[in-house]
């Protein structure tokens, strides 16, 4: 059985509760060694045209002073790369980088929003202490104390690294329909909505929604965006509610409209 500290729950205004898998040693291991690979072969790509730039055209510019340059040159690249490549595809891939992204890892805020710039700055500034002695020396001894595996970087930025959970569009929703039990009671101003107008797509794709909202990350917008759809399809104006009547008034639009078909 897992641990309580291997999830980060995370409740929203609407007193909804979003349950995130902690990334372990072993994942977030594995993502780091992508992530190394692929530094390492971006640098020789660099190193070599500096190399071919070089012998090409340097070869006697700078004279004595040119060895200096060329170690200089290699340092700041080597710095850039290992330290702005992370910044990079966590601002581009909201969080991930390339390793991350194979792996199926993601870094959040510890409220379970998504970093920011300055987070990023922060959590990667101190990856050259946790890369310490050697590949992640302290990072692993810290992520080891720590219940929720976080390393240095983590804790000054106040992130953690989670299993990514992938969002759902209205468009993936499925259109195989499912038992979604009774509903206790529909409400009169349900019963009172046009719901003849919905297409069999409308209340079905409702259906998968329900069905699967305990697996969807981004189900509270989904909720939502479902009830402007579907109200719109009605020629209604959209009502302001929040996740959980948003749910509610789903299963009972869905409920309406299958006992007027079988009606």
């Amino acid at each position: 059985m897992n641990r309580l500290e291997d999830y980060l729950s995370i409740e929203t205004p609407e007193n909804v509760a979003f349950g995130y898998e902690v990334a372990g040693i072993g994942s977030r291991f594995l993502a780091a060694l992508v992530d190394t690979i692929l530094i390492i072969v971006l640098q020789a790509i660099v190193n070599f045209t500096l190399l071919l730039l070089r012998i090409s055209f340097f070869d006697n510019v700078f004279e004595g002073n040119l060895s200096v340059w060329l170690v200089a040159i290699f340092s700041l690249i080597s710095f850039a790369l290992f330290w702005g490549y992370y910044i990079l595809f966590e601002m581009i891939w909201n969080g991930q980088s390339p390793g991350k992204r194979w792996i199926g890892l993601r870094v959040l805020r510890t409220d379970g929003t998504p970093i920011t710039l300055i987070e990023s700055i922060v959590r990667n500034l101190v990856r050259l202490v946790d890369f310490l002695p050697f590949f992640y020396g302290v990072g692993v001894v810290t992520m080891f104390i720590n219940e929720q595996s976080r390393r240095l970087g983590d804790l000054a930025a106040g992130t953690l690294v989670v299993h990514d959970r992938a969002t759902v569009t209205l468009e993936s929703l499925s259109t195989s329909s499912a038992s979604l039990g009774p509903v206790s009671r529909t409400s009169t101003a349900t019963v009172d909505l046009p719901i003849e107008r919905l297409s069999n797509h409308d209340i079905e794709m409702a259906e998968d929604y329900l069905r699967r909202r305990h697996e969807l990350a981004n189900s509270s917008t989904l909720a939502n965006r479902l009830i402007q759809v579907l109200y719109a399809r009605m020629g209604l104006p959209p009502p302001e509610l929040g996740w959980l009547a948003s749910e509610k008034l789903l299963r009972e639009i869905v409920h309406a409209s299958r006992n007027r078909q079988s009606g």
